[in-house]
């Protein structure tokens, strides 16, 4: 039923907030150090993209073209990718300039796309189409970044989509070198094996009686558990014990099934406690977090 609208649910990929912006102006977000493109990740499907420098590169980055950022991903200091959660667009909600702001003053580039279908990106989103978006970012990114590493913050829907394109890389012998797992959901756990969203679902009054579980026909599975099975990177999880809408018990799992892939070594999971209301987006702002993430990449 109404497929269309079961795709919105999910993905929320049609709430594009703030209204009246224009996301090919990251200057209009304090991001004087970004410059925004667009790729295609496959024919009629053009992402839009931003690529912000590290911070101490802000001087230099004044008045450049594509060309020189693409450059600069050779410098030598790590690239992070950023795969957002579902719903609104790479300017909104506020956490996503926040996380970017936070990694640029640590030293680090940072590319952060919207998928298909969110923000000014074109198409509409499936798991297949966002994992096919992920990968193409990731293998853009590659082929400008030289020796620099190459490292994945997936938060909430992201984590999905990046465990499913870790999955696609590991058939052509190729490994993500670190990726973060932030609010990682799933599915096997939640019981609710074809939507991971079923928190939207049940809020909305009277839902139950119109749609009912597995949702087979639309395909929303994101098998995380199976694809951290295959995983061979460092991979690093961070969850509040307050999420509000993937409780901790599933992180905790997630944990578990990684660490039986590999070791504790390879796999480590930092939570922050209830009383500093993080809940689902909040984690950021920790005052512990750049620490957190210069062990983490420093290990790599």
């Amino acid at each position: 039923m109404l497929p269309q609208l079961i795709q919105h649910l999910v993905y929320t990929h049609r709430i594009r907030l703030p209204f009246f912006v224009d996301l090919s102006r990251p200057a209009d977000f304090s991001l004087n150090h970004t410059i925004n493109m667009y790729l295609t990740s496959e024919k009629g499907i053009s992402l839009g993209v931003w690529h912000t420098v590290p911070a101490n590169q802000w001087k230099e980055a004044q008045g450049k073209d594509l060309a020189w950022y693409q450059s600069t991903l050779s410098d030598g200091n790590p690239v992070f990718i950023y795969f957002h959660g579902n719903g609104g667009t790479r300017a909104f909600p506020p956490h996503r300039v926040g996380v970017l702001k936070l990694l640029s003053a640590l030293g680090y580039h940072v590319v952060m796309p919207d998928y298909r279908g969110f923000g000014d990106s074109t198409g509409e989103p499936t798991e297949d189409g966002l994992t096919t978006d992920a990968l193409y970012i990731y293998n853009w990114v590659k082929a400008r970044s030289g020796n620099s590493l190459v490292v994945i913050w997936a938060h909430s829907l992201g984590t999905g989509v990046t465990t499913n394109a870790a999955v696609k890389l590991i058939k052509q012998g190729v490994d993500f070198d670190g990726v973060i797992l932030e609010g990682a959901f799933n599915t096997a756990q939640q019981q609710i094996p074809m939507n991971p969203f079923h928190w939207y679902y049940w809020k909305i009054p009277g839902a139950r009686y119109f749609y009912t579980p597995p949702w087979a026909t639309n395909n929303y599975i994101f098998p995380t558990v199976e694809n951290l099975k295959k995983m061979r990177c460092p991979i690093l999880i961070l969850h509040s014990k307050d999420d509000n809408l993937v409780p901790i018990k599933i992180a905790q799992g997630l944990y578990e099934v990684a660490v039986s892939a590999q070791n504790a070594e390879r796999v480590k999971m930092v939570t922050f406690d209830g009383s500093l209301g993080y809940q689902h987006n909040g984690l950021y702002i920790d005052p512990h977090m750049p620490d957190i993430l210069k062990k983490f990449v420093a290990s790599l």
